[in-house]
């Protein structure tokens, strides 16, 4: 909050667009720390196929089966809240998806857990104002909208519902 001056007012522009250009650089550094937690995650990825195929060699070389366990000291599952990441990146590169695009996107058709954890991740992120759905299709939420703000005219009822309701329909 630098552009404050010593009579504590704000620079050239006003506190609203102050808060504007904080806002913008804010998720613009979230971005970037996402950017860098994915490439960190490939990383870690890679690591473990790494172990997983030396395990496979020592239990192939010594006749045993190999371990369908994690590396020591870490689990194999997701950090929480990984899916509803990668689920806004998705649905910031396209122009729209279904739910069906999705789940055919992930990989997780016909995965039931897959498709409830996404169904649980759209309804998440709509609640959050993240993403919009419009026509069975899901968008980015407008630039314009604070996490903490319904589209006018918008119920909150209805809005958890169209994303909630979703679940059933493909």
């Amino acid at each position: 909050m630098s552009d404050v001056n010593e009579g504590g007012n704000f620079g050239d522009g006003n506190f609203a667009e102050y808060i504007t250009r904080e806002r913008d650089w804010l998720h613009a550094e979230r971005e970037q720390i996402f950017t860098q937690q994915e490439e960190l995650q490939s990383q870690l990825d890679t690591i473990n196929c790494e172990f997983a195929a030396i395990e496979a060699y020592e239990g192939a070389k010594s006749g045993k089966a190999a371990r369908q366990q994690a590396p020591a000291g870490r689990q194999s599952r997701a950090r929480r809240g990984r899916r509803r990441e990668g689920l806004l990146e998705l649905i910031r590169q396209s122009d729209g998806l279904s739910r069906g695009e999705i789940l055919e996107r992930m990989g997780l058709k016909g995965d039931k857990a897959g498709e409830m954890s996404v169904s649980n991740a759209l309804t998440a992120l709509a609640k959050r104002n993240q993403i919009r759905r419009e026509g069975g299709k899901y968008y980015p939420a407008s630039s314009d909208q604070s996490e903490a703000e319904l589209p006018l005219g918008a119920p909150e009822g209805d809005q958890l519902h169209e994303a909630g309701g979703e679940l059933a329909q493909d």
